[in-house]
């Protein structure tokens, strides 16, 4: 053989060598994380080294070599056998087993640590507030960023130890964090703000929170929910009477009623639908985003001034707003209609209203529920004309108290 081909086959050796140790050294590596007794698997590696070693260089040769010499060598194959069964029977049958029973104990794989609240809520129903509040300050110290955590110590700050500066910081230092879903963080807000209006009455506290979810979370349908409670905010002096114990007061009735000659003036005032359209168009100039106000406002103009255009106008403001839940959306397109069958903008009209939906939405059950109605717009359209208050001429008054004309002399 050529010493070149003998270099070649001694690197290729050394190569095939270094990869099985390898890979060799990397299964007992993870044998060896994975052990729940990891003294044990070094000492049965141990043992086997010196039998495999037997093996391979006494009983192999022994083996090879033939004859009745080879029945001996045999015998002391199954001798290494059985060594090696009593080494490793275990751990082998453990192995074969383990798909079996990891369908009911999950296997090896690694659980995910996680805080444990268990302790701390049944400290907080026992009446033991700061027993639990260091039971939720234990979970932190380990997990500092853990919402649920977070919340939980805020949520007995303010509820039941009535320390919303407490509360407030705990949910600040929530908000600060990063990695928290946009959700969660104003979840976290609006109950701080619930806490202020429902322990402390505080407005401003309240408008405050809720300005904070809106800077924090611009251009989302959280910024558009706390707009909304914004616009809705009651005065201190309505909020004082809402927390204080309601106070019924029950009018005097109207004495000897049947004597009356009309009762006309006991019904109750109506409502100015002019002063009302102002009051709205007042309240949007400075919460524009109040989408109950400017839908009322449309029916308003729609209802009371016969303006449909000016009614479509603030329907379509609303619809075309940013972030609106779509099933808000569709009541106001199917509002739309309503408005348009209502006040004869005709079959073209609401169709177009009703086909907005389908576009918008082809995959809800509002698609198919606008596609019913608009098959059955001509008769909605139909019975609506139908329906119409049929205006009669008019009449002499009285007609039934005059006497007829007089017959004969």
């Amino acid at each position: 053989m050529q010493p070149e081909n003998t270099t070649y086959h001694v690197i290729r050796g050394i190569i095939i060598l270094m990869v099985f140790v390898a890979i060799a050294g990397w299964l007992f590596f993870q044998a060896l994380k994975r052990s729940e007794d990891p003294p044990k698997l070094i000492f049965k590696w141990l043992l086997t080294i010196p039998v495999i070693a037997f093996i391979v260089w006494v009983v192999a040769p022994i083996v090879g070599a033939g004859g009745y010499v080879a029945v001996g060598g045999i015998i002391l194959t199954v001798a290494c056998g059985w060594t090696l069964a009593i080494i490793w029977g275990r751990s082998i049958a453990s192995l074969l087993a383990r798909p079996f029973v990891s369908l009911y104990d999950g296997g090896n794989a690694e659980v995910e640590p996680r805080p444990f609240y268990s302790i701390a809520e049944a400290r907080r129903k026992q009446g033991h507030y700061a027993e639990a509040i260091a039971e939720v300050r234990k979970q932190l110290d380990k997990f500092p960023t853990d919402f649920e955590g977070q919340f939980k110590l805020a949520e007995i700050l303010a509820e039941n130890m009535n320390d919303l500066p407490g509360a407030e910081i705990a949910i600040q230092r929530l908000c600060a964090q990063p990695g928290h879903p946009p959700a969660r963080i104003a979840a976290a807000l609006n109950a701080l703000a619930d806490w202020h209006l429902k322990l402390a009455v505080d407005r401003e506290a309240v408008r405050r929170n809720l300005e904070q979810i809106i800077e924090l979370l611009p251009d989302s349908e959280f910024a558009l929910a706390a707009a909304q409670r914004i616009a809705h905010l009651a005065n201190t002096d309505q909020m004082l009477e809402a927390h204080d114990r309601p106070r019924l007061h029950l009018p005097q009735g109207v004495q000897n009623i049947g004597l009356l000659a009309s009762s006309a003036h006991l019904r109750p005032a109506e409502t100015d639908p002019e002063k009302q359209a102002q009051a709205y168009v007042q309240h949007l100039d400075q919460h524009p985003q109040d989408t109950e106000a400017r839908e009322n406002l449309a029916i308003l103009y729609a209802d009371h001034y016969r303006r449909l255009d000016l009614a479509a106008d603030q329907l379509n403001q609303l619809i075309e707003q940013p972030h609106q839940p779509a099933r808000q959306v569709v009541h106001w397109l199917n509002l739309l209609a309503d408005l348009q069958i209502r006040h004869n903008a005709g079959y073209d009209a609401a169709s177009a209203t009703l086909e907005r939906i389908i576009e918008r939405y082809p995959n809800l059950a509002a698609a198919s529920l606008a596609r019913n109605r608009m098959d059955l717009l001509k008769l909605e359209l139909k019975a609506r004309t139908q329906n119409q208050t049929v205006k009669l001429g008019t009449y002499e008054q009285n007609i039934g108290l005059k006497r007829g004309p007089r017959r004969g002399p």
